[in-house]
């Protein structure tokens, strides 16, 4: 077993010249429960074998005791980690999904997607597209899973992520745009502190130093050695030409202000203004915060604020 290192990218992931893979975060998981707290129950689904594709469903029991006959707003959730960590059932996922769902009075499916560098997107964005395809199956109240089919209003559905899963949140809102997806179109679109990039460092970036600029794109460049660099429309909307498909009415944008993605988040949402699309963008920013501070830390005052935001756009 070598301990030399191919590719260092702490404290999320670390790669050996054996081929060995540490995850060094986002690997607490817990099990789907009903939570006492928040009176959400879960549980795990699977969406289909081959590519091995699950997701966890949340549902407020109260609600859908108390109003069997009532839909909820439906949310799709994907989850961060820089593509390469994270899960569904992680930890700070489970607590935090069980939260939004309480306080909004919604249903939510937990996308559980391939991770690099095992498997390289686009394999992020085709699992995160199969998930919604599988969602939409339910639109006719006839899909394989009685929760969505009971539960769901397929008029109120919306698509969230934060850090990685804002960016699959985007990129499948555009699929959603060019292909369609079998009568559903969501509503609207919340990027948590989105991980865009671009080779011209814009606003605060242009401060920072190489170190961490070199570390955003060599991220984007292990999940997905065959891009076509930091300029990738995946990676950088700015320059999609296809950027005013996007296929909803109105998009959140969160953005932290120590991250050091929060110009990507601001020059999002003015360039999808540009765009020709016809939606509302509305931008958020945390103060004094940092990225994805309010999964860390979320009975602080600002996470308290961002989740009370994401609760009134949806509802």
């Amino acid at each position: 077993m070598s301990n030399e290192l191919a590719h260092d990218f702490s404290p999320l992931i670390k790669i050996y010249k054996d081929g060995r893979i540490e995850r060094l975060t986002g690997t607490t998981t817990l099990p789907p429960s009903l939570d006492p707290q928040t009176g959400v129950e879960s549980k795990d689904v699977v969406i289909s074998k081959e590519p091995a594709l699950s997701a966890r469903l949340y549902l407020p029991t109260k609600s859908a005791t108390n109003s069997p006959n009532k839909k909820l707003p439906l949310l799709v959730y994907i989850h961060g980690g820089g593509f390469v960590v994270e899960r569904a059932s992680s930890s700070i996922y489970h607590n935090y999904l069980n939260a939004l769902v309480a306080e909004t009075n919604i249903v939510a499916v937990s996308v559980e997607y391939r991770l690099a560098p095992e498997h390289s997107l686009p394999a992020a964005y085709d699992d995160a597209w199969g998930s919604l395809k599988w969602v939409a199956s339910h639109s006719d109240a006839k899909g394989s899973e009685d929760w969505l089919n009971r539960h769901a209003d397929f008029q109120r559905v919306f698509i969230a992520g934060d850090s990685a899963g804002a960016n699959i949140a985007h990129n499948v809102g555009l699929r959603i745009g060019s292909e369609g997806l079998g009568g559903v179109k969501p509503k609207g679109i919340v990027l948590v502190h989105p991980y865009f990039g671009g080779s011209e460092a814009i606003g605060a970036e242009q401060a920072l130093p190489p170190v961490v600029r070199e570390y955003m794109v060599g991220l984007w460049r292990l999940a997905y050695p065959s891009t076509s660099g930091s300029d990738d429309p995946l990676f950088n909307p700015g320059k999609d030409p296809k950027l005013g498909g996007l296929g909803c009415e109105k998009v959140l944008v969160c953005v932290a202000e120590k991250d050091a993605l929060k110009d990507r988040g601001w020059r999002y949402s003015e360039v999808l203004k540009k765009s020709g699309w016809k939606g509302a963008v509305d931008v958020i920013e945390s103060k004094g915060e940092n990225h994805v501070f309010h999964l860390f830390n979320p009975t602080c005052d600002n996470a308290v604020a961002l989740l009370k935001k994401m609760v009134s756009f949806i509802n």
